[in-house]
C-alpha cells in the first residue's frame, strides 16, 4: 500500500505542497475523492479528500469530517489552509495552486496513487488487447482512434478481411484524409451509439463504428471492418468495447499527466541546479547536447489574466515540442516557460530557432498576445541546463518588437553589455569616472556632450560619421569635443580613457547613437 510519503515522492513539489502531516509520512493513502457538499462523507480509511467548492480558509469543518471518516488527509486549493485544525485532528493537509483545476488535480493524484505498483501494459498498450478482443467477438478487423483520427491501436487477428484504407492507416498511424472521411466522422460523433457506415469507394469495405466518450467528452472512436459477416451482436460488443476503451484512455491520460508532472518538476530542479544530472538525463531520455528555450509574454501588453495566459502558453510550447521531439519536458517558472531541447548537431541552432519562431507565431494567434523566445547556448549534457537557462533569460531581456526571437550567439554583444552594465553598477570603483561629470555638465548647462561622445564612438571616432549621426556639421561636432575636453578634463587621445568612457556611457547611462 502507498503511503503519504510515497505519494509526495511522485507529485510533491511546487504544485502539490504538504502543509502538515501530524501523523507522519507513513500513513496509508488509498484513493483520492472529490468532496460533494450535497452528500455525507462515508468512511474511507486512507483516502485524500479534495475540498471542491470550499475556499481553503473555510475548510476547518471539513478537517473534522475527514478525521471522523478515517481519511488520511484533505487537499485544499490555495495557501490559506487550516493547519492548526489539521494538526489538532491528526489529519494531513496538502495544498495545490489557487488556479489549479480540480479535475486535473484529481487526475494527477489518482494516477499517482499506486503508480509504483502499476503492472506492465498500464496505459495505451491495453488498447491493442481490447482491439483484438473486439475483433474476435465481432468477426471484423478493429482499430481504436483518438479524436484527431490518429491510430492508437489495431487488432492482429489473422484471416480477417481488410481494405486499403486500413492498410494505409496502420502504416501511417493515421486515417487517410478525405472529404468523405470527414462526413463519416461527423455522422459518427453525432450518434449516441454504434453506426453502420458505407464503403467510401471501390475496393473499400463498410464499417461499424462507435464514439468513445466519458461524460460529455469525446475521447476517440472504435472502427470495425464490416464485410457482411459480422456477429449478430456486433453492435452490443462495440458499445461495451467503447465503455472499456473510455476507461483505458482515461487511465492512459492519467499516466501521461503524471509523467508530465514528474518531468516538469525534474526540469525545474535541473534549471535551478538542484537535480542529479545523470538521473535526470535517464528519466528525461536526454543524452548528449541539450539547449534551453525560454518563452515569455510581452510585458508591454496589457493582459486581463496574465497567469492563465501563461499556462496556456505552457500548453502551446509543450504541444509543439512533443510533436517534434516526442517525450519532452517543459515547465512554467515565474511567468517564463522553459523547454529542454535535444541538440545533437545543433551548434548553429537553425532547427531550434525555427521551432521557437513557429511557437511564437502559433502562440500569438491562439493567445492573442505577443510572445518572445530566447535560446540559450548548446551545452554538452543536462548538467549544463542551468547555464543554458541563464543564457536564455539574458536573451529575453534584450529582445524587442523588432527581434522577438533570438539565440544567444545572435545577440552576444547585447547580452554581454547588459551583464557588464550590471557588474559595473554593482561596484563603486567600476561605476565612478568621467561619464558622471559629462552627464552632470549637460544637465547644468543644457549641452549635448554625452550624446556627441557616444555618436563619435559609434562612428569609430570618425568626425564626419559622428556629425551625420548627430545631424550637425562636422565642425560643430569637432567644436563640442574640444569644449568637452576643456571643461571636463577628458583626454580623448587616450584609447583606454575612450574605451572606459564609451563603456560606461553605453551601459550605465544607456546611451547609444539611436538615443534621442
Amino acid at each position: 500500500m502507498d503511503t503519504l510519503g510515497d505519494l509526495l515522492d511522485v507529485v510533491g513539489g511546487p504544485s502539490v505542497r504538504l502543509l502538515t502531516a501530524p501523523a507522519g509520512l507513513g500513513v496509508p493513502v488509498t484513493e483520492a475523492l472529490l468532496y460533494d457538499a450535497g452528500a455525507p462523507l462515508s468512511r474511507a480509511p486512507g483516502a485524500l479528500l479534495l475540498a471542491v467548492g470550499v475556499p481553503a480558509a473555510a475548510t476547518g469543518p471539513l478537517v473534522r469530517a475527514v478525521a471522523a471518516a478515517g481519511m488520511t488527509g484533505l487537499v485544499v486549493r490555495g495557501p490559506d489552509g487550516p493547519v492548526a485544525q489539521a494538526e489538532e485532528h491528526g489529519v494531513a493537509l496538502l495544498a495545490v495552486d489557487a488556479d489549479a483545476a480540480w479535475h486535473q488535480v484529481h487526475l494527477l493524484l489518482a494516477s499517482a496513487i499506486g503508480a509504483r505498483h502499476a503492472p506492465p501494459g498500464h496505459g495505451l498498450g491495453d488498447l491493442f488487447a481490447l482491439a483484438d478482443a473486439i475483433a474476435t467477438a465481432t468477426g471484423g478487423a478493429t482499430a481504436v482512434e483518438d479524436p484527431r483520427q490518429r491510430l492508437l491501436a489495431y487488432s492482429t487477428v489473422p484471416g480477417q478481411p481488410v481494405d486499403e484504407d486500413r492498410r494505409q492507416g496502420i502504416l501511417g498511424l493515421r486515417v487517410p484524409a478525405g472529404v468523405e472521411n470527414s462526413e463519416q466522422y461527423r455522422v459518427l460523433f453525432a450518434a449516441r451509439g454504434p453506426v453502420r457506415l458505407p464503403a467510401l469507394g471501390e475496393g473499400q469495405l463498410p464499417r461499424l463504428a462507435v464514439a468513445v466518450r466519458a461524460g460529455g467528452e469525446t475521447l476517440g472512436s472504435i472502427w470495425t471492418v464490416d464485410d457482411g459477416t459480422l456477429a449478430p451482436d456486433a453492435e452490443d460488443t462495440l458499445a461495451q468495447g467503447a465503455s472499456t476503451a473510455a476507461l483505458l484512455l482515461l487511465r492512459a491520460r492519467a499516466a501521461q499527466e503524471l509523467a508530465r508532472h514528474q518531468n516538469s518538476d525534474l526540469l525545474r530542479r535541473l534549471l535551478d541546479g538542484t537535480a542529479d544530472p545523470s538521473d535526470a538525463a535517464q528519466r528525461l531520455g536526454l543524452q548528449g547536447p541539450v539547449r534551453v528555450a525560454a518563452f515569455v509574454l510581452d510585458s508591454s501588453a496589457a493582459l486581463a489574466d496574465a497567469e492563465q495566459t501563461a499556462l496556456r502558453l505552457l500548453d502551446v510550447v509543450r504541444l509543439q515540442c512533443e510533436a517534434r521531439y516526442g517525450r519532452q519536458a517543459a515547465v512554467l517558472v515565474d511567468g517564463v516557460v522553459y523547454a529542454l531541447l535535444p541538440a545533437p548537431g545543433e551548434s548553429g541552432g537553425a532547427r531550434h530557432r525555427a521551432l521557437a519562431e513557429d511557437i511564437v507565431r502559433r502562440a500569438g494567434q491562439s493567445l492573442r498576445a505577443q510572445v518572445r523566445a530566447g535560446l540559450g547556448e548548446v551545452v554538452p549534457d543536462v548538467s549544463g541546463a542551468a547555464e543554458s537557462r541563464a543564457d536564455a533569460d539574458l536573451v529575453l531581456r534584450v529582445l524587442d518588437a523588432d527581434l522577438p526571437v533570438a539565440a544567444v550567439d545572435e545577440v552576444r554583444a547585447r547580452v554581454t553589455l547588459l551583464r557588464l552594465g550590471e557588474v559595473l553598477g554593482e561596484r563603486r570603483e567600476l561605476s565612478a569616472g568621467a561619464w558622471r561629470r559629462v552627464l552632470a555638465y549637460d544637465a547644468e548647462h543644457g549641452t549635448d556632450y554625452a550624446r556627441t561622445l557616444v555618436c563619435w564612438f559609434d562612428a569609430g571616432c570618425d568626425m564626419a560619421g559622428a556629425a551625420e549621426l548627430l545631424a550637425v556639421h562636422p565642425n560643430t561636432c569637432r567644436y563640442r569635443l574640444k569644449q568637452l575636453q576643456r571643461h571636463i578634463g577628458v583626454d580623448l587621445t587616450d584609447p583606454d580613457e575612450r574605451l572606459l568612457l564609451w563603456l560606461q556611457l553605453r551601459t550605465l547611462a544607456g546611451l547609444s547613437a539611436a538615443t534621442r
